[in-house]
């Protein structure tokens, strides 16, 4: 079995193992991180060898940590990460590079239909009629976007909406509420096979399926890291965060991930807090007293045009992963633009939490 982990922000771990009699069985951990001493590597192997193949990721990191000796110096690695690699091969994970990526980047669409096809497209990718895609959305107004549990009268300010023209849709993944506008915001989804995340937890998933981006922003010389559960940071305040929804496949088999992000280009932050109410609550635990201050925006950081941080993303996984361009299909369109007149268009969607 062949298991392979890219460490948010560190390096590639490779574990190859056999199990036997329900134990690990000739354990061999590999990778491009740094180790020393030279023994410590054979001390993770030998932490892993004979383990019952159903220890979970904290046991495997644990068993990992206790065999290490003192003056052991890991770099771009850890325990967790190793472990991790190890679960990834138990449930015989795929990487990236076992799949024909696909970019659908087109014309604007209307908030509701981008929540349409979000799901329409994740659908497709879970019953095997489409590539995995990364969609790079381009909006034709601005929005206010709600997750899937959230209270509409808790999130949305309605004299704001309206006194903006801002358009209220619900998606269908959870997280909390974002506020959009064409020239100010970078939206992403990427719909892959649930076989793609396998052995990894909810949690992990998120940095794992966003660690291109991370790349790609530090390309543009910024650093930026993961803060979960779902937020890429900078020092200087927030710059996206991002939300997921698990799709079954045909007959209940295994399905796929939809996995958005939303990133500030830049942002109206008075017209922001006109539109949503952002509460006290929310914001005890992010280290600020202001929403104004919690979003640190893209233009602002990178001094580039919001087209050209585009392309550089883009280009930044066509690299690392592999792109052909495709389009949003004409079926594919239809069962969308349907969605939108049976479910995100509606009220009794939007409001669905009232």
């Amino acid at each position: 079995m062949h298991g392979e982990y890219k460490v948010p922000g560190g390096k590639l771990v490779v574990v190859d193992l056999d199990v036997e009699g329900g134990a690990l069985r000739n354990v061999r951990v590999a990778g491009d991180f740094f180790l020393e001493p030279d023994e410590a590597i054979l001390a993770i192997d030998a932490a892993l060898e004979g383990a019952p193949a159903h220890t979970d990721t904290a046991g495997l990191a644990a068993r990992i940590e206790a065999a290490l000796p003192d003056s052991t110096v890991m770099l771009g690695l850890s325990a967790e990460g190793v472990a991790i690699a190890v679960r990834r091969a138990l449930a015989r994970a795929t990487e990236w590079s076992d799949y024909d990526w696909q970019l659908i980047h087109e014309a604007p669409q209307s908030p509701a239909l981008h929540m349409a096809l979000d799901e329409v497209i994740t659908a497709e990718v879970a019953a095997g009629l489409r590539p995995p895609t990364l969609r790079v959305w381009e909006w034709d107004s601005p929005a206010v976007i709600i997750g899937s549990f959230q209270s509409l009268r808790n999130e949305v300010d309605p004299a704001g909406v309206e006194r903006h023209g801002v358009d209220v849709v619900r998606r269908i993944s959870g997280g909390g509420a974002m506020f959009a506008e064409p020239s100010s915001t970078i939206t992403y989804s990427l719909a892959v096979p649930q076989a793609l995340v396998s052995g990894l937890s909810f949690a992990d998933s998120y940095a794992y399926l966003d660690d291109w981006v991370l790349e790609a922003l530090a390309d543009m010389g910024i650093k930026a890291w993961y803060q979960p559960l779902n937020d890429i940071a900078t020092d200087v305040g927030k710059i996206a965060g991002a939300a997921q929804k698990r799709l079954v496949g045909p007959d209940g088999g295994p399905g796929a991930v939809l996995h958005h992000v939303t990133m500030a280009y830049d942002i109206d932050a008075d017209k922001m807090l006109e539109v949503l109410r952002i509460g006290k609550e929310k914001m005890s635990d992010k280290g600020t007293r202001s929403a104004k201050k919690r979003v640190d925006p893209l233009r602002r950081q990178t001094g580039l045009p919001r087209q050209v941080v585009i392309e550089r993303m883009i280009d930044s996984f066509r690299r690392r992963h592999g792109l052909t361009t495709g389009n949003v299909t004409d079926a594919e369109l239809a069962r969308a633009e349907e969605l939108v007149r049976t479910k995100f268009a509606t009220p009794e969607w939007t409001a669905r939490v009232p």
